[in-house]
């Protein structure tokens, strides 16, 4: 007896498999951005179609479904990897991110802790088909191979139709997508008019223009442009004389450490009667509170906050400065210590190698790290040790130095507060009132105010070897902790009575400097970034950046009456904190938005802001150009 089922036909595949990937890439849309503007739906199918039609003509025929099958397998497990890349860093990934993909098992705690079950609908036809086949073979037997069905003529003929269109249609428009997209700054609206397919595309042309990561040309013409384009902004009223503070720590050590996704609402600020960061709140009470710094680290996140804070640099938005600059010499704090007698080490719990810091450290110019094998695992969270022990190994071995008078700076990297903020039971210190038990806000909290009181132990560990009076201390936060998506404004409000807007205190993290001597503390209220920390910890020190020919993208805070700090990657390039506002530019200045940093409410009229755009576009370029111009190592 015949089967009068016949199987469906090539382009019964081709035209569901484009169906398919459509919607999924519709879905992607709305995770993206929000919602689907329909005005540009057309840049997401035109790519699929274009690489479908060329798949059917090259494909030989009985090969044909299966190509496709495993073309929508591909960009299922593509797409299914992009959103979940959303929601754990907030920004569309391009095939750069690629390169990055080894340090997922690293925090795979913290990844999959991100993925939502919507991210799953990217991969449920291919499961469903998967059980359909195992299925047919477990009642059938082994499937065998049927020929194709023959389709009509005219069939056929609306087929070829098909592919011609899909060929010449689909290259057409994704050209005039990816062409119209590329005059445009923001990332965000690039990625959303010209669909994701075509945003890659658009990434790669922009990796090409860049010319890579080595430049070319004389990085003293560089260098000459950056002091040409500072001096026509305002940073001080009146210049002249000698900046405040210089030299008033002079040859003390110093220990920087650098908070993991610590930002800085939490200061002062107390839950159910219990303080939430009682140590940090007496060093800034102390010391120098900064209380408007603003992070601007890119794709390398903790890593890349090490690179800025050391070299004043900033970093380039496509990847991460330990991957793209780990060969160079690099101009940084600890090279500027070490030629005047410091040592310089710097203690991470994790492997070294995570973020290619093996290689990051020796281009800082550190004498040393100290990494995972160094520290006692109390099994704190997936890095292993916690921030106690981290400061306990640092003042063992800071100790050394202290004996036998070597001045030293080091840097201490945090992890205890990193994502997905699970702290232990026995190391908590703080009790969440029942509406923030298990919520992310609650752990967020509970993981903070663990970071601070391990602070505690470092500064007792200080004192007991007699090094509390002779450091300068420096804490600031690496990048943000709390996603929207997660945390909502209000949810923080209700919990602290505190204003916190998801655009400006979630990239406000904290910087305070602890100096032996001061008689009181001070609030500055100057806007600053992660850049700024050298300059400010270099005239402290009495090292003047000038007169050792330093070339830094920051500037000192306790000198300066206004100053300007870009961001991008977690906000579109062109954006930036002044002393009055956030601004994130559209398509261009004209459509962006400013946020008022006092009160988080739109300014209507910010066309004022415009000098500062176009000055912080030009900074940022010639920051790119002068660190692919260093010298490799």
């Amino acid at each position: 007896m015949m089967n009068d089922k016949k199987p469906a036909s090539v382009q019964f595949h081709f035209y569901i498999v484009a169906g398919l990937i459509w919607l999924k890439l519709l879905l992607l849309r709305g995770l993206f951005f929000d919602r689907i503007a329909w005005e540009w739906i057309a840049a997401d199918i035109a790519p699929v179609l274009l690489i479908l039609g060329v798949l059917a003509v090259i494909t030989p025929g009985r090969m044909k479904k299966a190509v496709f099958w495993s073309f929508n397998g591909l960009l299922s497990l593509l797409l299914f990897g992009a959103s979940v890349y959303f929601n754990h860093f907030g920004s569309v990934p391009t095939y750069l991110a690629l390169y990055e993909l080894h340090q997922v098992f690293q925090v795979k705690e913290s990844v999959e802790s991100t993925i939502e079950m919507i991210d799953y609908l990217f991969l449920a036809d291919l499961m469903i088909m998967i059980s359909y086949l195992l299925f047919r073979r477990w009642k059938k037997g082994p499937v065998q191979q049927q020929p194709g069905s023959q389709p009509s003529r005219r069939a056929r003929r609306v087929y070829l139709v098909v592919l011609l269109v899909a060929i010449i249609g689909g290259g057409s428009l994704s050209a005039y997508s990816i062409d119209s997209a590329r005059g445009i700054t923001n990332e965000l609206v690039q990625a959303e008019s010209a669909g994701f397919l075509n945003y890659e595309v658009v990434a790669a042309i922009k990796a090409q223009e860049d010319s890579g990561l080595i430049g070319t040309g004389d990085i003293a013409e560089t260098i000459a442009k950056v002091q040409a384009l500072e001096a026509t902004y305002p940073y001080k009223d009146i210049a002249g004389g000698l900046p405040e503070h210089f030299g008033s720590q002079k040859g003390k050590n110093v220990i920087v450490i650098q908070l993991e996704a610590f930002q800085n609402f939490p200061l002062h600020q107390s839950l159910d009667g219990q303080e939430l960061t009682p140590v940090m709140n007496g060093l800034a009470d102390e010391g120098f509170y900064f209380p408007h710094v603003f992070q601007q680290v890119g794709p390398g996140n903790t890593s890349d906050a090490e690179f800025i804070s050391n070299t004043s640099v900033y970093p380039i938005a496509t990847l991460a400065m330990s991957t793209g600059f780990g060969d160079r010499e690099l101009p940084s704090l600890p090279r500027l210590l070490r030629d005047k007698g410091y040592e310089a080490y710097t203690f991470h719990v994790n492997k070294v190698g995570f973020w290619n810091r093996n290689e990051l450290y020796p281009a800082l110019g550190f004498n040393g790290y100290y990494d995972k094998g160094y520290f006692k695992n109390d099994q704190f969270n997936s890095f292993g040790a916690s921030d106690e022990q981290l400061y306990a190994t640092a003042v063992e071995k800071l100790a050394q130095l202290e004996k036998k008078g070597t001045p030293f700076y080091a840097q201490l990297v945090t992890a205890s507060s990193h994502h997905p903020f699970k702290v232990p039971d026995s190391f908590r210190r703080i009790q969440m009132p029942d509406k923030l038990q298990d919520t992310m806000l609650g752990d967020y909290l509970t993981a903070v105010n663990y970071t601070d009181y391990a602070i505690g132990t470092l500064i007792d560990g200080l004192k007991r070897q007699g090094m509390w009076e002779d450091t300068v201390l420096v804490l600031y936060g690496d990048h943000f902790g709390l996603q929207p998506k997660d945390v909502p404004e209000e949810q923080v409000e209700g919990a602290l009575g505190i204003k916190y807007d998801n655009r400006i205190s979630r990239f406000n993290i904290p910087l305070i400097i602890h100096a032996p001597g001061m008689k009181q503390g001070q609030v500055v209220e100057q806007t600053g970034g992660q850049l700024d920390v050298l300059p400010t910890v270099a005239n402290l020190l009495g090292v003047s950046l000038k007169d050792e020919g330093f070339t830094a993208f920051g500037h000192d805070l306790l000198n300066i009456d206004q100053n300007v700090v870009g961001m991008r990657y977690y906000l579109p390039t062109g954006s930036f904190f002044n002393n009055e506002v956030m601004f994130v530019p559209g398509k261009s200045f004209e459509d962006g938005e400013a946020i008022s940093l006092d009160t988080h409410e739109p300014v209507a009229d910010f066309n004022k802001y415009q000098s500062d755009y176009d000055y912080i576009l030009k900074l940022m370029g010639y920051s790119d150009e002068y660190v692919k111009l260093l010298p490799q190592r």
